[in-house]
Formats: C-alpha cells, structure tokens, sequence
C-alpha cells in the first residue's frame, strides 16, 4: 500500500514575504517525529529559523506527538536541527545580515528516499501595502479564470 505523498505548506510565509531565494534542507529527526510527519501530522504555522554556533535551525515547527509512541515520544515544538552545506549556511547567514531579512521554512516534504526535507527560503518582509495588492491580483485572476471558463 502506498501512501499520499506527504507536502505540508506554509501559506502564511508566500503571504508575509516576499521569497528571494530557496534552499532544500535536511532535518534531524527523532523515529516518533519522522512517524507522525509521514501521517501528515506536521504544521509549519508561525515557525521560522535562527543561527546558533553556525548551524540552522527551525524554531516552533509542530509535529504532533505519535499516537502509538511510548513513552518516549517527542516534545511537539522543539527545535530542531537543519542540514544544508557549509557554502549554503555562510550565503543564509550573509543574507540574514541585511535589515528585514529572514529565514522561513515554505515547505515540509519527503523526498522518494523516505527522508523529511524542508524548503528554506532568504526572505524579506511584505509592507502593509504589498500584501494588499497581492491579494487584490489574487481576486483579478481568479475573476479572470471565471470569465474564462464560461
């Protein structure tokens, strides 16, 4: 039996900034984590990342507790640690340098080896005003797609 693939996006991050640039990174898992991602039990609401001692990691990502874990099952919103290559880490930290960037993870996949990967992106944040233009062109597309398919 195969199972959906698994992609968990984070809406709010398309929203609030403006993307620059994507980096696909690894993430260090305990087996109870990667069990409950693999459900789809994994939300990336509200969660952004940070340096500590040169090494990425994503801050308040949610993965539900395993249903049948014991009890050694994980805390659901603790950090964890992300995997990227020396040469991508040091061009996210120098962009991070910058006034009003950040780094926030876009999407959580697994990848057709089995591993959990999550989608970085160098990020800058949306004005006010941005946001509402975007969504006014959201409205003319999807009235434009109506018109269409009439």
């Amino acid at each position: 039996m195969k199972l959906a693939p698994i992609n968990i996006k984070n809406k709010r991050a398309t929203f609030d900034y403006e993307l620059i640039d994507t980096y696909t990174a690894g993430i260090v898992l305990t087996g109870t984590e990667i069990k409950s991602i693999r459900l789809g039990k994994a939300s990336l609401v509200d969660t952004f990342c940070y340096f500590a001692k040169g090494e990425l990691w994503v801050k308040n990502m949610h993965i539900a507790e395993y249903f049948y874990g014991s009890y050694n099952n994980h805390a659901a919103r603790r950090d964890r640690k992300l995997l990227l290559s020396k040469k991508e880490l040091n061009k996210l930290e120098r962009g991070t340098k910058d006034a009003g960037f950040t780094i926030v993870p876009v999407r959580l996949f697994i990848n057709e080896r089995g591993l959990a990967k999550v989608v970085v992106a160098l990020a800058k944040g949306k004005k006010q005003y941005d946001k509402r233009e975007a969504l006014k062109e959201k409205d003319d597309r999807r009235d434009m797609d109506r018109m269409f398919k009439r």
